[in-house]
């Protein structure tokens, strides 16, 4: 518009020069001075033109936005990135719909009312679909109006719900739920969350030390149950190494046992299967036995000899089948 304004004088300028001359040509002025209003007249012209065809031109960067104005009624149109040719009296606010980066610091405090430092930074971007909408309802510093309070607000949200050993332990799911809840809120002014992290989460040094020697007394504790646990593993172990030796020389002297009564029976066993087979082999030499053979074996010995009577008077006679020799022994 100031553009405009100034090109418009200055063609104002030039038509006023152009008057003088024809004024002074009528007169019969002197060359000189219709030198010098020809000179006026053209430079005067020229801005005006340049001023004006400025004016009707203006080019939007890669990675905005323009948005059309006429008189600050905002236009349903809007310029993407190059080139654009306007009326004089609009104008084009710029609008940045690339990512950007924001950091707060500020000063939250937890559930068990300890002080904490909180630095939290997002990655964020206007949808490039509503920036009319934006510029139209917040204006171009939407950052300083909605999404700053609404990020100090997230973040002292989150926080009071933990006490200040919780958020030590839990920073990743307190950095989650902030970024859920942040986008909820931005998204309803088209504005796009895209990365949110907790920088940093600073207590003070009273509480701090606490905390340092809280873990130290854990980490004590920690080590003794595990040196306690390992002494009774290794009792443990101990005991079930001297019970397997008992089981196993109880195994051992059941099984020599066994093998001594095995071996035992064995040896019986054989026994009873020699004296059942001398038994048969008896019973076979007896059941072979006739009389005619215990007659033949009875003569075979015979030595010819006719048996003799040996007795005194009035004694019982007794049969001598040996020989001489025999019967005087």
């Amino acid at each position: 518009m100031t553009l405009f304004l100034i090109g418009a004088l200055a063609i104002l300028v030039a038509v006023i020069a152009l008057v003088y001359i024809a004024s002074k040509c009528k007169r019969g002025a002197y060359p000189n001075q219709k030198k010098i209003g020809l000179i006026v007249f053209a430079v005067a012209f020229l801005i005006g033109v340049s001023s004006v065809s400025a004016s009707c031109i203006t080019t939007v960067p890669t990675g905005h936005t323009g948005i059309v104005t006429t008189f600050g009624r905002v236009e349903n149109q809007t310029f993407e990135a190059g080139v654009h040719v306007k009326a004089p009296w609009q104008q084009v606010v710029v609008m940045d719909n690339r990512i950007q980066k924001a950091s707060v610091e500020m000063l939250c405090f937890s559930s068990d009312m300890q002080e904490v430092m909180a630095t939290y930074t997002v990655n964020y971007q206007i949808e490039k679909a509503n920036a009319q909408t934006i510029y139209k309802n917040i204006g171009q510093d939407y950052y300083n109006i909605v999404i700053a309070p609404r990020i100090q607000q997230a973040v002292k949200d989150g926080i009071k719900k933990y006490n200040a050993e919780e958020l030590i332990a839990n920073r990743e799911i307190l950095s989650s739920e902030i970024k859920e809840d942040l986008a909820k809120k931005l998204s309803s002014y088209n504005i796009e969350l895209n990365d949110t992290s907790i920088e940093n989460l600073d207590f003070s040094d009273k509480f701090t030390d606490a905390v340092e020697a809280k873990q130290v007394a854990s980490q004590e504790k920690l080590k003794a149950e595990i040196q306690q646990e390992q002494a009774n593993l290794e009792a443990k172990a101990k005991a079930e190494r001297e019970m397997i030796a008992a089981q196993a020389e109880a195994e051992k002297k059941i099984l020599a046992a066994e093998a001594e009564a095995e071996a035992q029976k064995k040896a019986a066993d054989a026994l009873a299967y020699a004296g059942e087979k001398e038994a048969e082999a008896n019973k076979a030499i007896a059941d072979s036995l006739s009389k005619d053979l215990i007659e033949y074996k009875t003569i075979e010995q015979w030595d010819g000899k006719l048996p003799s009577f040996v007795g005194g008077e009035g004694s019982i006679p007794v049969l001598n089948f040996g020989n001489d020799k025999n019967a005087a022994e």
